[in-house]
Protein backbone atom coordinates (compact mmCIF):
# COMPACT_ATOMS: atom_id res chain seq x y z
CA UNK A 1 0.00 0.00 0.00
CA UNK A 2 3.13 2.44 1.10
CA UNK A 3 4.25 1.53 -2.34
CA UNK A 4 1.35 2.85 -3.88
CA UNK A 5 1.21 6.02 -2.82
CA UNK A 6 4.99 7.04 -3.10
CA UNK A 7 4.25 5.99 -6.86
CA UNK A 8 1.06 8.23 -7.19
CA UNK A 9 3.02 11.18 -5.29
CA UNK A 10 6.01 10.84 -7.77
CA UNK A 11 3.27 10.52 -10.66
CA UNK A 12 1.72 13.91 -9.45
CA UNK A 13 5.07 15.59 -8.98
CA UNK A 14 5.78 14.87 -12.79
CA UNK A 15 4.19 17.55 -15.31
CA UNK A 16 4.89 17.12 -18.87
CA UNK A 17 4.32 20.74 -19.97
CA UNK A 18 3.52 21.54 -23.41
CA UNK A 19 5.79 24.72 -24.24
CA UNK A 20 4.64 26.89 -26.89
CA UNK A 21 7.70 27.19 -29.78
CA UNK A 22 6.28 29.18 -32.27
CA UNK A 23 2.98 31.62 -32.75
CA UNK A 24 1.73 33.65 -35.13
CA UNK A 25 -1.74 36.10 -35.99
CA UNK A 26 -2.77 34.59 -38.78
CA UNK A 27 -6.04 36.59 -39.44
CA UNK A 28 -8.36 38.72 -37.21
CA UNK A 29 -8.25 36.40 -34.03
CA UNK A 30 -7.26 33.67 -36.25
CA UNK A 31 -3.89 31.74 -34.36
CA UNK A 32 -1.37 29.12 -35.59
CA UNK A 33 0.99 27.80 -32.88
CA UNK A 34 3.39 25.23 -32.34
CA UNK A 35 4.02 23.46 -29.53
CA UNK A 36 6.89 20.51 -28.46
CA UNK A 37 4.34 17.61 -28.20
CA UNK A 38 6.45 13.97 -29.26
CA UNK A 39 3.92 11.41 -27.95
CA UNK A 40 1.16 13.02 -30.14
CA UNK A 41 3.15 13.60 -33.11
CA UNK A 42 4.02 10.03 -32.84
CA UNK A 43 1.14 9.03 -33.76
CA UNK A 44 -1.06 11.58 -35.75
CA UNK A 45 -2.58 11.46 -38.63
CA UNK A 46 -4.60 13.52 -40.82
CA UNK A 47 -8.45 14.24 -39.87
CA UNK A 48 -7.77 13.42 -35.64
CA UNK A 49 -8.23 15.94 -32.86
CA UNK A 50 -6.36 17.29 -29.75
CA UNK A 51 -8.10 18.18 -26.24
CA UNK A 52 -6.07 20.66 -24.71
CA UNK A 53 -6.23 22.49 -21.31
CA UNK A 54 -4.65 25.68 -20.90
CA UNK A 55 -4.19 25.65 -17.12
CA UNK A 56 -5.08 23.45 -14.49
CA UNK A 57 -8.88 25.17 -13.76
CA UNK A 58 -9.15 25.31 -17.60
CA UNK A 59 -11.84 23.77 -19.47
CA UNK A 60 -11.03 21.52 -21.87
CA UNK A 61 -11.27 22.50 -25.81
CA UNK A 62 -11.15 20.43 -28.81
CA UNK A 63 -8.93 21.22 -31.75
CA UNK A 64 -7.86 19.46 -35.26
CA UNK A 65 -4.69 18.73 -35.58
CA UNK A 66 -3.59 21.34 -38.69
CA UNK A 67 0.25 19.57 -39.34
CA UNK A 68 2.60 17.70 -37.08
CA UNK A 69 6.66 16.97 -38.07
CA UNK A 70 7.51 14.21 -36.79
CA UNK A 71 11.38 14.82 -36.58
CA UNK A 72 11.05 17.99 -34.68
CA UNK A 73 8.27 16.55 -32.62
CA UNK A 74 5.96 19.96 -33.48
CA UNK A 75 2.36 19.98 -33.43
CA UNK A 76 0.41 22.54 -35.09
CA UNK A 77 -3.03 23.92 -34.26
CA UNK A 78 -4.75 26.60 -35.59
CA UNK A 79 -7.76 27.78 -33.66
CA UNK A 80 -10.01 31.11 -33.36
CA UNK A 81 -10.39 33.39 -29.69
CA UNK A 82 -14.06 33.67 -29.96
CA UNK A 83 -14.84 31.95 -26.40
CA UNK A 84 -12.97 32.39 -22.89
CA UNK A 85 -10.55 29.75 -23.44
CA UNK A 86 -9.73 30.25 -26.86
CA UNK A 87 -9.00 33.73 -25.72
CA UNK A 88 -6.98 32.90 -23.05
CA UNK A 89 -5.07 30.93 -24.89
CA UNK A 90 -4.39 33.40 -27.66
CA UNK A 91 -2.65 35.30 -24.63
CA UNK A 92 -0.30 32.79 -24.31
CA UNK A 93 3.26 33.48 -26.10
CA UNK A 94 6.39 31.44 -27.33
CA UNK A 95 8.14 30.03 -24.16
CA UNK A 96 4.99 29.73 -21.90
CA UNK A 97 3.27 26.33 -21.51
CA UNK A 98 0.19 24.78 -21.60
CA UNK A 99 -1.21 22.39 -18.71
CA UNK A 100 -1.63 19.54 -20.94
CA UNK A 101 -2.86 17.84 -23.96
CA UNK A 102 -4.99 14.61 -24.74
CA UNK A 103 -4.69 12.87 -28.39
CA UNK A 104 -4.42 12.16 -31.10
CA UNK A 105 -8.19 11.35 -30.55
CA UNK A 106 -10.50 10.50 -33.25
CA UNK A 107 -10.59 7.95 -36.18
CA UNK A 108 -8.29 9.48 -39.31
CA UNK A 109 -9.82 10.37 -42.28
CA UNK A 110 -9.77 7.37 -44.30
CA UNK A 111 -7.30 7.78 -47.10
CA UNK A 112 -7.54 6.04 -50.56
CA UNK A 113 -7.33 6.79 -54.65
CA UNK A 114 -10.49 7.70 -55.32
CA UNK A 115 -9.67 9.56 -58.71
CA UNK A 116 -11.03 13.32 -58.59
CA UNK A 117 -11.50 14.24 -54.47
CA UNK A 118 -12.83 17.90 -53.37
CA UNK A 119 -11.91 19.20 -49.61
CA UNK A 120 -14.07 21.77 -49.12
CA UNK A 121 -12.88 24.23 -46.30
CA UNK A 122 -15.39 26.91 -44.67
CA UNK A 123 -13.55 29.56 -42.71
CA UNK A 124 -11.37 28.08 -39.72
CA UNK A 125 -11.90 25.03 -41.64
CA UNK A 126 -9.30 25.46 -44.46
CA UNK A 127 -6.26 24.38 -41.40
CA UNK A 128 -7.49 20.71 -40.71
CA UNK A 129 -7.81 20.50 -44.75
CA UNK A 130 -4.47 20.88 -45.08
CA UNK A 131 -3.10 17.34 -44.39
CA UNK A 132 -6.54 15.86 -45.52
CA UNK A 133 -5.76 17.38 -48.72
CA UNK A 134 -2.31 16.56 -48.58
CA UNK A 135 -2.70 12.63 -47.63
CA UNK A 136 -5.37 12.51 -50.59
CA UNK A 137 -2.55 13.56 -53.39
CA UNK A 138 -0.01 11.67 -51.63
CA UNK A 139 -2.28 8.68 -52.09
CA UNK A 140 -2.63 9.77 -56.06
CA UNK A 141 -5.60 11.59 -56.38
CA UNK A 142 -6.25 14.58 -58.13
CA UNK A 143 -7.37 17.05 -55.47
CA UNK A 144 -9.11 20.30 -55.62
CA UNK A 145 -9.38 22.34 -52.62
CA UNK A 146 -12.11 25.26 -52.38
CA UNK A 147 -11.32 27.84 -49.37
CA UNK A 148 -14.31 29.78 -48.30
CA UNK A 149 -14.31 33.08 -46.05
CA UNK A 150 -16.26 36.17 -45.40
CA UNK A 151 -13.63 38.04 -46.56
CA UNK A 152 -9.57 38.43 -47.87
CA UNK A 153 -8.85 38.80 -44.51
CA UNK A 154 -9.76 35.49 -43.09
CA UNK A 155 -8.23 33.56 -45.99
CA UNK A 156 -4.56 31.81 -44.88
CA UNK A 157 -2.11 29.54 -45.77
CA UNK A 158 -3.09 30.06 -49.27
CA UNK A 159 0.89 28.95 -50.46
CA UNK A 160 0.93 25.81 -48.15
CA UNK A 161 -2.21 24.81 -49.53
CA UNK A 162 -1.22 24.94 -53.41
CA UNK A 163 1.16 23.01 -52.16
CA UNK A 164 -1.44 20.09 -50.91
CA UNK A 165 -3.37 20.06 -53.76
CA UNK A 166 -3.56 19.98 -57.15
CA UNK A 167 -5.56 23.00 -57.95
CA UNK A 168 -6.89 25.90 -55.16
CA UNK A 169 -10.15 27.75 -55.66
CA UNK A 170 -10.75 30.54 -53.22
CA UNK A 171 -14.48 32.24 -52.36
CA UNK A 172 -15.43 35.03 -50.35
CA UNK A 173 -18.80 36.40 -49.88
CA UNK A 174 -18.28 39.71 -50.53
CA UNK A 175 -15.85 39.19 -53.75
CA UNK A 176 -12.99 40.41 -52.35
CA UNK A 177 -10.85 37.47 -53.02
CA UNK A 178 -11.38 34.85 -55.64
CA UNK A 179 -14.83 33.88 -56.73
CA UNK A 180 -17.62 36.06 -55.46
CA UNK A 181 -20.05 33.34 -52.91
CA UNK A 182 -19.83 30.01 -51.59
CA UNK A 183 -17.95 27.16 -51.98
CA UNK A 184 -21.33 25.35 -53.01
CA UNK A 185 -20.96 27.47 -56.37
CA UNK A 186 -17.19 26.43 -57.31
CA UNK A 187 -18.27 22.60 -56.54
CA UNK A 188 -20.90 22.78 -58.60
CA UNK A 189 -18.85 24.26 -61.34
CA UNK A 190 -16.60 21.29 -61.04
CA UNK A 191 -18.98 18.94 -61.12
CA UNK A 192 -20.63 20.33 -64.39
CA UNK A 193 -17.19 20.00 -66.14
CA UNK A 194 -15.77 16.74 -64.54
CA UNK A 195 -16.66 13.68 -62.78
CA UNK A 196 -16.11 14.18 -59.11
CA UNK A 197 -15.62 10.75 -56.90
CA UNK A 198 -15.26 12.12 -53.37
CA UNK A 199 -15.61 14.98 -51.19
CA UNK A 200 -15.13 16.22 -47.31
CA UNK A 201 -16.30 19.09 -46.44
CA UNK A 202 -14.83 20.63 -43.08
CA UNK A 203 -16.29 24.23 -41.34
CA UNK A 204 -19.56 25.75 -40.03
CA UNK A 205 -22.34 23.17 -40.19
CA UNK A 206 -24.67 25.03 -42.33
CA UNK A 207 -21.81 25.15 -44.80
CA UNK A 208 -21.33 20.96 -44.54
CA UNK A 209 -25.21 20.65 -44.78
CA UNK A 210 -25.15 22.69 -47.96
CA UNK A 211 -22.31 20.73 -49.44
CA UNK A 212 -24.51 17.24 -48.16
CA UNK A 213 -27.73 19.00 -49.92
CA UNK A 214 -25.75 19.43 -53.68
CA UNK A 215 -23.70 15.87 -53.91
CA UNK A 216 -26.64 13.94 -52.56
CA UNK A 217 -28.82 13.51 -55.83
CA UNK A 218 -25.04 13.32 -58.20
CA UNK A 219 -24.21 9.86 -55.61
CA UNK A 220 -20.87 11.34 -55.39
CA UNK A 221 -19.49 9.83 -51.58
CA UNK A 222 -19.31 13.09 -49.32
CA UNK A 223 -18.30 13.16 -45.90
CA UNK A 224 -18.08 15.69 -43.15
CA UNK A 225 -15.66 16.10 -40.75
CA UNK A 226 -18.51 17.06 -37.38
CA UNK A 227 -17.72 19.36 -34.74
CA UNK A 228 -20.26 19.59 -32.15
CA UNK A 229 -19.93 20.09 -28.43
CA UNK A 230 -17.19 17.86 -26.92
CA UNK A 231 -15.98 17.13 -23.01
CA UNK A 232 -13.92 14.57 -22.57
CA UNK A 233 -13.30 13.54 -26.25
CA UNK A 234 -13.46 9.29 -25.48
CA UNK A 235 -16.68 8.46 -25.65
CA UNK A 236 -17.77 8.72 -22.49
CA UNK A 237 -19.90 11.95 -21.68
CA UNK A 238 -22.24 11.17 -25.05
CA UNK A 239 -21.98 15.54 -25.28
CA UNK A 240 -20.89 14.74 -29.20
CA UNK A 241 -23.42 12.55 -30.00
CA UNK A 242 -24.84 12.63 -33.82
CA UNK A 243 -27.72 11.33 -35.13
CA UNK A 244 -26.06 9.37 -38.34
CA UNK A 245 -28.68 7.51 -40.51
CA UNK A 246 -31.15 7.35 -37.41
CA UNK A 247 -28.14 5.64 -35.20
CA UNK A 248 -26.44 7.55 -32.56
CA UNK A 249 -23.01 8.39 -33.07
CA UNK A 250 -20.14 10.11 -30.96
CA UNK A 251 -18.10 12.40 -32.91
CA UNK A 252 -14.92 11.84 -30.54
CA UNK A 253 -14.63 7.81 -30.90
CA UNK A 254 -16.38 6.91 -34.31
CA UNK A 255 -15.75 10.18 -35.55
CA UNK A 256 -15.44 12.96 -36.59
CA UNK A 257 -16.06 11.76 -40.20
CA UNK A 258 -19.45 10.65 -41.21
CA UNK A 259 -21.30 10.44 -43.99
CA UNK A 260 -22.64 14.07 -44.48
CA UNK A 261 -25.79 12.38 -46.49
CA UNK A 262 -26.67 10.73 -43.35
CA UNK A 263 -26.06 13.20 -41.02
CA UNK A 264 -28.95 15.05 -39.21
CA UNK A 265 -27.32 18.55 -39.69
CA UNK A 266 -30.68 20.36 -37.93
CA UNK A 267 -30.21 18.53 -35.35
CA UNK A 268 -26.86 19.58 -34.50
CA UNK A 269 -27.04 23.05 -35.06
CA UNK A 270 -29.87 22.99 -32.60
CA UNK A 271 -27.75 21.33 -30.13
CA UNK A 272 -24.39 23.59 -30.79
CA UNK A 273 -26.93 26.38 -29.84
CA UNK A 274 -27.39 25.31 -26.23
CA UNK A 275 -25.10 27.17 -24.77
CA UNK A 276 -25.28 29.95 -26.26
CA UNK A 277 -26.22 32.23 -23.85
CA UNK A 278 -23.77 31.12 -21.10
CA UNK A 279 -20.69 31.42 -23.52
CA UNK A 280 -22.17 34.76 -24.13
CA UNK A 281 -22.26 35.35 -20.00
CA UNK A 282 -18.87 33.72 -19.68
CA UNK A 283 -16.97 35.91 -22.03
CA UNK A 284 -18.57 38.87 -20.75
CA UNK A 285 -17.62 38.08 -16.92
CA UNK A 286 -14.12 37.31 -17.57
CA UNK A 287 -12.60 38.97 -20.76
CA UNK A 288 -11.28 41.04 -18.23
CA UNK A 289 -10.32 38.68 -16.55
CA UNK A 290 -8.22 36.55 -18.93
CA UNK A 291 -5.26 39.05 -18.93
CA UNK A 292 -4.98 39.83 -15.27
CA UNK A 293 -5.04 35.97 -14.60
CA UNK A 294 -2.06 35.12 -16.64
CA UNK A 295 0.07 38.40 -15.39
CA UNK A 296 -0.25 37.32 -12.20
CA UNK A 297 0.50 34.09 -12.97
CA UNK A 298 3.48 34.70 -14.80
CA UNK A 299 4.66 37.09 -12.00
CA UNK A 300 4.86 34.06 -9.41
CA UNK A 301 6.83 31.67 -11.27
Amino acid sequence: MLYYRIVESMLMEVKVGYKILYKKELCQNQYEIRIKAPFITKNAKAGQFIILRTDKNSERIPLTIADYNRETEELTIVYMAVGYTTKKLSKLEVGDEIEDIVGPLGVPTHIEKYGTVVCLAGGYGAAPCYLIAKAFKDAGNKVYMIMGARNKDLIFWQDKMKNACSELFITTDDGSLGTKGFVTGVMQDIMNKEKVNYAIAVGPMPMMKAVADLTRDKGIKTEASMNPIMVDGTGMCGACRVTVGGEVKFACVDGPDFDAHKIDFDEVINRTRIYKEQEKHCDETNCNMIKQSIELEKSMR
